[in-house]
């Protein structure tokens, strides 16, 4: 498959006039060139990375962008990284993971990235990882933290985000905490056969079994399935109160779709992805009420009191338009990957990527994000601290509703209001 650049992201100033705009919000005019007069001494500095701009991946690969380009954009509007101007190289991996390889032996070997980040997905990371270990290279990513990727044992790679497989254990905690008289009997669950979305649904089923809440359908399915209708219509038919779907936004959308179709309402109904994609979920599912009460695991929202957040909320609507409840989740975490780089390279005055990642790893050194502070477990092989919480629709805005203190006062809407 052949490699596609972005244009404007290796040479020149194409990325900085894409978001002239809101560096000129942000700082004044005579900041901004003497920002400038800093990277025109020195060579910039190139980050590497594969997303997935085409393909089964497209819409969170897309999301991806966005959130490196706005640190790049900020970030260079501020002086860059050692006084030297960031430059991103971004190819298309198509969602292949045969591609992400050419991509990053590219990157490292063609375009003589200095550094790099990675792809979305935790199917696509492991192999991007690889390469980039082979040549020494440290891969910091912020959408692939499925347990196959810590199963790689591989020292280069960390993951900004929460690890896949506990992000459902919040929703389970939940609902197991409600009082027996209250909590529901039965529960359905449906995967793709992802190494992102089955460990989850399978703790989570594990931890509600053991609740006494009876599975009544439990289906994986390949990858590659596109007619989720049969799927669908065999959780309708088994009448569970709750329902957990291991999803991208398509699946959802269409399970979604169906269920309105079959005046199905389960009681709970949860989504590992999708919900979380903002305006583009709206879109999909037709508007604010044909999701309300729907439940996604989250662990950023845009009105989070976090490091940075407030402004990643106006570099985006700045920059994108729209409002800060538009923006993916995708974008707060390849946001955060550029933030803990940033505070690595501020640390140690290097770009060195040995010294980055010995500073990196160091269990000590606490990270700043828009997600909150992480730091990076020991003998976890990338695995941040970063916690996943429930995320539930109300009222046109994807609201944290537990653990409570992460709440601030809203609560789960239990049962789900009926479709519209």
């Amino acid at each position: 498959m052949a490699m596609r650049g972005i244009p404007g992201t290796v040479r020149g100033w194409g990325a900085w006039a894409a978001t002239a705009a809101v560096a000129s919000l942000l700082l004044g005019g005579g900041a901004v060139g003497a920002a400038r007069v800093r990277h025109a001494s020195q060579p910039p500095i190139i980050i590497g990375l594969s997303s997935s701009l085409t393909g089964d991946f497209s819409a969170d690969g897309k999301a991806n962008v966005q959130g490196y380009r706005l640190w790049a954009a900020y970030v260079n509007a501020h002086g860059g990284l050692l006084g030297r101007k960031v430059v991103l190289k971004i190819l298309n991996d198509n969602s292949d993971p045969s591609q992400v390889i050419t991509d990053y032996q590219s990157l490292i070997n063609q375009y003589h990235a200095n550094l790099l980040f990675g792809p979305f997905s935790t199917l696509l990371n492991p192999p991007a990882a690889s390469v980039a270990r082979r040549y020494g290279y440290m891969l910091i990513e912020g959408n692939g933290g499925g347990p196959s990727v810590f199963a790689q044992h591989n020292a280069y790679l960390f993951d900004v985000s929460s690890p896949t497989q506990n992000q459902l254990v919040a929703f389970a905690q939940w609902l197991t905490s409600l009082p027996k008289s209250e909590r529901p009997k039965t529960a359905a669950y449906a995967t793709y056969q992802d190494p992102f979305t089955q460990p989850q649904i399978d703790l989570c089923r594990k931890m509600l079994q053991a609740a006494g809440i009876k599975t009544v359908s439990y289906q994986v399915f390949p990858d590659e399935t596109t007619d989720f209708t049969p799927i669908a219509l065999k959780i309708v038919h088994s009448k569970a109160q709750v329902v957990v779907v291991g999803s991208l936004i398509n699946l959802a959308a269409a399970m979604v779709n169906t269920f309105r179709q079959q005046h199905y309402n389960p009681e709970v109904l949860s989504f590992t992805a999708g919900p979380d994609q903002g305006s583009q979920w709206l879109q999909v599912v037709g508007g604010a009420k044909m999701t309300e009460g729907i439940m996604v695991e989250i662990s950023w929202t845009p009105f989070l009191d976090t490091y940075q957040n407030a402004l990643l909320d106006h570099l985006y609507t700045s920059t994108y338009g729209g409002s800060p409840e538009s923006m993916s989740s995708d974008v707060a975490e390849t946001f955060s990957v550029g933030q803990v780089l940033q505070q690595a390279v501020e640390a140690t005055h290097s770009i060195n990527n040995a010294t980055l990642r010995a500073y990196i790893e160091n269990p000590h050194h606490v990270f700043q994000t828009v997600q909150g502070p992480v730091h990076y477990i020991a003998g976890g092989w990338g695995q941040s601290s970063a916690p996943a919480y429930i995320g539930q629709w109300q009222n046109g805005k994807l609201v944290f509703v537990y653990p409570p203190f992460i709440s601030k006062g809203a609560k789960p809407e239990f049962p789900k209001p009926n479709w519209p």
